[in-house]
């Protein structure tokens, strides 16, 4: 019987690992198609831009990758940037994640939207 108990969680730790978790995004994200170049180089949107020194990319299920896993993808991210201009932090959006259509592009957008934190959700005006 025990054996049967943990053959049963042998066979399910993959499946919880795969999950797709609700990740809480920052309200200064925005979201962007990211192709990474020659890493520190990338494209958000179609326009160049760098990597930061430590800058962190997550996958699908909130794990680190290592930007010359990522060299030519385009992935649907949200990320965050700081003041001068280097991207800081990029999250690879999973299915859910994408499926909330509205999110801010450009920080003018998410200057005049209004985002609820709890729910993970932008409003427009």
């Amino acid at each position: 019987m025990l054996r049967c108990a943990l053959l049963a969680v042998a066979l399910a730790a993959p499946l919880a690992a795969t999950a797709q978790v609700a990740r809480p995004f920052p309200a200064d994200a925005l979201r962007a198609e990211l192709q990474v170049l020659a890493a520190p180089e990338v494209l958000i949107a179609g326009k160049a831009a760098r990597l930061a020194p430590g800058a962190r990319i997550r996958g699908e299920n909130n794990l680190l990758l290592m930007p010359g896993e990522l060299v030519g993808a385009r992935l649907l991210v949200h990320y965050t940037q700081e003041g001068d201009g280097l991207v800081r932090d990029v999250w690879v959006l999973n299915a859910a994640e994408r499926a909330n259509k509205v999110w801010p592009n450009t920080r003018e957008q998410a200057a005049r939207w209004r985002f609820d934190a709890a729910t993970q959700t932008w409003s427009r005006p």
